[in-house]
C-alpha cells in the first residue's frame, strides 16, 4: 500500500472484498463525493452478490457525476437483472 493519503485504486482492487469495502468505507467517511471510490465499492458489493448495496453505490456516484463509469455497471446490473429464461426456471 502507498504511504500516502489515498491507496491506489488498483491496489484496493487486489485486496480481499471484505478487505477492499472496509477500506474504501473509511475512504469515503473522509471524501464522501469520490465518485471513483463509490463505483469501486459498487464492483466490490457485486461480486460479493449484494447487489442492492452494488446498485445504490452506482446510484450515487451517477448523482455526483453524471458521467461516472458506474453509468455503465448500473445498465448492466439492470439487464443481468431483467434477464428471464423460462426453460431454466422450469426444466
Amino acid at each position: 500500500m502507498q504511504s500516502d493519503s489515498h491507496p491506489n485504486l488498483e491496489e484496493i482492487k487486489k485486496l480481499p472484498p471484505e478487505e477492499a469495502i472496509a477500506l474504501l468505507n473509511a475512504l469515503l467517511e473522509k471524501d464522501k463525493e469520490n465518485d471513483l471510490l463509490l463505483t469501486l465499492r459498487g464492483q466490490t458489493f457485486w461480486k460479493l452478490n449484494k447487489r442492492r448495496e452494488a446498485i445504490n453505490d452506482y446510484l450515487c456516484a451517477i448523482k455526483i457525476n453524471p458521467e461516472s463509469h458506474s453509468k455503465v455497471l448500473l445498465e448492466y446490473a439492470q439487464t443481468i437483472l431483467a434477464y428471464y429464461n423460462k426453460d431454466l426456471l422450469n426444466p
